[in-house]
């Protein structure tokens, strides 16, 4: 694959990225173009073009930028790698896509039939749809209905009951000042692994599914009471 390297602004430009953001992914060593001209301009040759795919591929998958700099770095990983696990992912996505269509229809219907459903509601329904099909398989949501089923309505509602009661927590020891290490809080946390535990059955794809959505779903965490500085207190407390 031969072609005349690249400025970094026409890299920008035919990918869709920012300057900046090649740039961040200069300075944390993820990107680094191989050559630059006699006046100091980056020149990003077709190998770096490469990896720049990869690390897009990687960034789709819900790798972190960390995880990424480690797949890369390793010796056998090869692009093949990427590009297989980025369509297995993908394929997915449309299965899921599939259903959620099939969903809609299904709400069209009981709208056609003039039916009571706020708009409010719709919506809710479709965002909430849209989010738990984009990030679990269609294995994982079985295996969380089957959970869901066992528990019980009443044990969902005092699943959710607690989880309030964490995040109340939480902030409250935020609020203090507490060390997200220190004992109080780390007891609050062992309440919130025995939650995940529940959720996920100790699953470790349902959990990374979940860890997953969370981090990419600002509104997700907002819906539950979880603002950008409680999440960063709670991330602290977990790591």
């Amino acid at each position: 694959m031969r072609s005349a390297p690249l400025k970094v602004g026409d890299l920008a430009r035919q990918t869709g990225l920012s300057v900046r953001t090649l740039h961040y992914y200069e300075e944390i060593g993820l990107l680094a173009p191989s050559h630059r001209t006699a006046s100091g301009h980056r020149m990003f040759s077709a190998g770096d073009v490469a990896r720049l795919q990869q690390i897009k591929s990687l960034r789709e998958l819900g790798f972190s930028l960390e995880q990424i700099a480690a797949c890369l770095d390793q010796p056998g990983f090869s692009p093949l790698q990427t590009v297989e696990l980025h369509l297995s992912r993908l394929r997915e996505q449309i299965a899921l896509e599939q259903r959620l269509c099939a969903r809609l229809e299904g709400l069209a219907h009981v709208l056609r039939s003039g039916e009571d459903v706020s708009v409010e509601q719709l919506l809710q329904t479709i965002e909430v749809m849209t989010m738990i099909e984009k990030y679990y398989t269609p294995e994982q949501l079985e295996e969380l209905k089957q959970r869901a089923d066992a528990m019980g309505p009443e044990k969902m509602r005092e699943a959710e009951s607690a989880w309030k009661q964490i995040y109340d927590d939480m902030r409250a020891e935020m609020q203090k000042g507490s060390d997200p290490k220190g004992e109080p809080v780390q007891q609050i946390v062992k309440r919130m692994r025995e939650l995940i535990d529940a959720f996920t059955g100790k699953n470790p794809g349902i959990e990374r599914s979940l860890n997953t959505m969370y981090r990419q779903e600002p509104s997700v965490r907002t819906q539950h009471g979880m603002d950008p500085e409680l999440h960063e207190f709670i991330g602290k407390a977990m790591s």
